[in-house]
């Protein structure tokens, strides 16, 4: 069995999109995922199933509005994908040092795309990359780099503007989804 992480957009930010992670697992759990694990609140759930991503995707989107009454839209990757987002870290240890120690938190992000994006809205989003604002894009993952708080980021909100749906996690919450992925597989 495949172990999927999927990346539930926008639930229990800001008050907005309430899940209660026990109900999310049970829902999830009916949809005959196996072992269905979540990780704090925004919506982070690890589970195993032989079924094809594009399907999974759809299950757990419609299985959602059908128990809470919310459209969800849902990035899902395996552990590999999440590995792989490790071992291709664009920017060196210095450069994450400084913006540690320049920044307000969290410095560095990772915004999983449903699909690549396309080269000319890439470009686009060249324009609001500045010196505190860093980003580089391998295949569907956006690497994020903040020397000042995310919050008030215009690169981070520009997002978006790549034309491809994106859910955002920062760099702690990335490596705990591939530790609790690994004991899972044990």
């Amino acid at each position: 069995m495949t172990i999927y992480i999927a990346l539930l957009r926008g639930i229990n930010v800001g008050g907005n999109n309430k899940i209660k992670m026990a109900d999310l697992r049970v829902a999830l759990g009916d949809l005959g995922l196996n072992n269905v694990q979540t990780y704090i609140q925004s919506g982070n759930v690890l589970f195993e199933s032989e079924e094809d991503e594009g399907v999974l995707r759809e299950k757990i989107e419609q299985q959602i509005e059908k128990v809470f009454g919310l459209p969800i839209k849902t990035i899902l990757r395996t552990v590999e994908d999440l590995k792989n987002i490790v071992a291709n870290l664009p920017f060196s240890e210095g450069q994450i040092a400084e913006a540690e120690e320049a920044g307000e938190g969290a410095c560095l992000y990772v915004a999983m795309l449903l699909s690549e994006p396309e080269r000319e809205r890439i470009d686009k989003l060249r324009a609001f990359e500045t010196e505190d604002e860093r980003f580089h894009i391998v295949g569907k993952d956006v690497y994020l780099l903040f020397k000042r708080s995310v919050r008030n980021s215009k690169l981070s909100a520009q997002v978006e503007k790549l034309g491809v749906l994106p859910t955002t996690r920062n760099w702690n919450t990335i490596n705990k989804l591939i530790e609790l992925a690994d004991a899972m597989a044990q």
